[in-house]
């Protein structure tokens, strides 16, 4: 797994968790009933915040600390919901209400899109438009 690949993990894994909470389910301990469930994408979510951290543990950016901080923090909210016996979609809606996760997410959101215009840049030899650069 790498940055990217986590970032798309707890992307994704939060609209399907937003999905999950729409559909009114009862709690289940999701041995039952149709699928799928919510706890293989929360374990995922949580794999994706630790690997986050490890990566940046020793990041000198002040904002990739700040994203491991966040991960940390909605990882703890994601264990507690996985140490519960049952997960229905109310529990799953306040969770996505979590402001720790809506950091984590917001953060990532801005990570990723300000690292995409570099890649574009570099991979097509065409450069990006910077608002701040003086026109010559």
């Amino acid at each position: 797994m790498d940055i990217e690949e986590s970032i798309e993990a707890i992307e994704s894994g939060y609209e399907f968790l937003l999905a999950y909470a729409a559909q009114g389910r009862p709690p289940s301990d999701e041995t039952d009933g149709p699928g799928p469930h919510a706890r293989p994408t929360i374990e995922g979510m949580v794999s994706a915040m630790k690997f986050i951290v490890r990566a940046f543990a020793n990041s000198k950016d002040e904002f990739e600390q700040l994203i491991a901080e966040d991960c940390v923090k909605a990882g703890a909210a994601l264990a507690f919901m996985l140490k519960q016996k049952k997960i229905g979609s109310e529990v799953v809606d306040n969770l996505n209400a979590s402001i720790h996760l809506r950091a984590v997410l917001t953060n990532l959101f801005l990570y990723s899109e300000a690292l995409r215009p570099l890649a574009t840049e570099e991979e097509s030899g065409v450069m990006a438009y910077d608002a701040m650069k003086k026109s010559e």
